[in-house]
């Protein structure tokens, strides 16, 4: 079993790539991320801090 490290993809990317890399860590449907990620915005938080944050420290794809 091979793990897949959480990595920006170079393709499949809408903004930054972040939704994109985690679906794809996790095997799960990109949309949906970017759906929930969407989502959670609306509820007060710092999901936006969160998601600035996996921005800068996710490495893009070699």
């Amino acid at each position: 079993m091979t793990t897949q490290t959480l990595s920006r993809p170079r393709q499949g990317r809408m903004i930054a790539g972040v939704c994109a890399g985690i679906a794809r860590r996790f095997g799960w449907d990109p949309t949906l991320v970017r759906i929930l990620t969407v989502a959670s915005f609306l509820i007060p938080g710092p999901q936006f801090l969160a998601y600035i944050a996996f921005w800068i420290l996710m490495p893009n794809e070699d």
